[in-house]
C-alpha cells in the first residue's frame, strides 16, 4: 500500500508541476495559437505546436502499423508454434532486446537505416527512418507481453477447441487470441506509450525540421524532440512554452491509452457475446 501510494504520489507531483510550469503559456499564447499554430519560432514569439503534433501521431501510427502485426505474429510463433529449443532461444534475446539503451537504436538508425533510406530519396533523416527505428524499439515490448497472456490462457480452452475439431490454426485465431485480447491490448498501450515518449532516438533520425511531413521521407519533429532540443537555453515564455508542449504529450498519452482501452474492452465483451 505504502509503494502503491508512493508512485501515485510522484505521478500526481509530476503532473502538477508541469501543469504549473505550462499553464502560464497557454494564457499568455492562447490556446488555440498553442495547439493550431503552424510556426514554431521562439526569436519571433511565434509557438505553434501543430507541426509537432502532427509529427509525433504520424511516428507513432506508423511505428505501431508496422509492430502491432509482427509483435503478434511472433508471439503466435513463440506461444504455440516454434520448437521448444526455438523458443529458449528467442525468448531470452526478446527480453534482451528491452533493456538496449535508445541512444544505440538511434545509433544504429543514424549509421545504417539513414544511409540505406537516402538511396531512395532525401537525405534519410525522415519520418520513414524514425519508424522503422520507433518500431524496433517498441517491437520487443510488444512481443513479450503478448507472449506471456497468450500462455496464460487457460489449457482447457484449447484442448476443448481441438477436441471440436478445429484445426491448430483455428484454435490460435478463434480462440487463444481473443481470449488473451486484453493482454494484448495492455501491451499495445505499452508500446503507444513507448512511442510517443521516445525522445532521444527520435532527434537522431527525424531531422528535427519544424514543418508538416508530406511523405514518408521528409523530415519532422516531435513533441518530445522539441522539448529535449531546446530546454537547455530555453527561458521566460520560450521555456513555458515548452512546459505547454508536456502538458499537451501528457494530454496525447492519456487520451490515446483511453482509446485504446476501450477498443479492446469492446473487442473481449464482442467475443463474450458470441
Amino acid at each position: 500500500m505504502v509503494c502503491a501510494s508512493l508512485s501515485f504520489i510522484i505521478l500526481l507531483a509530476i503532473i502538477i508541476f508541469i501543469l504549473r510550469e505550462g499553464l502560464p503559456a497557454f494564457s499568455k499564447i492562447g490556446i488555440f495559437q498553442l495547439l493550431f499554430g503552424t510556426e514554431w519560432s521562439p526569436t519571433n514569439n511565434q509557438y505553434g505546436l501543430l507541426p509537432m503534433i502532427v509529427g509525433s501521431l504520424v511516428v507513432t501510427c506508423g511505428s505501431l502499423l508496422l509492430a502491432v502485426p509482427m509483435g503478434i505474429a511472433c508471439a503466435i510463433l513463440l506461444a504455440e508454434v516454434a520448437p521448444v529449443r526455438v523458443r529458449q532461444m528467442l525468448r531470452p534475446a526478446v527480453e534482451l532486446l528491452v533493456g538496449i539503451p535508445s541512444v544505440v537504436f538511434g545509433l544504429v538508425g543514424m549509421l545504417v537505416i539513414v544511409p540505406t533510406i537516402r538511396q531512395i530519396g532525401g537525405t534519410g533523416y525522415s519520418v520513414l527512418a524514425a519508424c522503422v527505428v520507433l518500431m524496433a524499439m517498441i517491437l520487443p515490448t510488444i512481443i513479450s507481453i503478448s507472449d506471456d497472456s497468450i500462455r496464460a490462457v487457460p489449457r482447457k480452452y484449447k484442448e476443448g477447441s481441438l477436441a471440436m475439431g478445429a484445426t491448430h490454426w483455428q484454435t490460435i485465431w478463434h480462440v487463444l487470441i481473443p481470449a488473451a485480447r486484453s493482454g494484448i491490448g495492455a501491451a499495445v498501450v505499452l508500446g503507444i506509450g513507448r512511442a510517443i515518449g521516445e525522445t532521444m532516438a527520435m532527434i537522431m533520425v527525424i531531422g528535427n525540421a519544424v514543418i508538416f511531413p508530406d511523405s514518408l521521407l521528409s523530415p519532422a519533429r516531435t513533441l518530445t524532440g522539441n522539448i529535449a532540443v531546446e530546454i537547455q537555453y530555453a527561458s521566460g515564455t520560450h521555456a513555458s512554452a515548452l512546459f505547454a508542449t508536456a502538458v499537451v504529450l501528457l494530454a496525447f498519452i492519456i487520451i490515446l491509452n483511453t482509446i485504446t482501452m476501450n477498443i479492446f474492452k469492446r473487442g473481449i465483451s464482442g467475443t463474450g457475446n458470441r
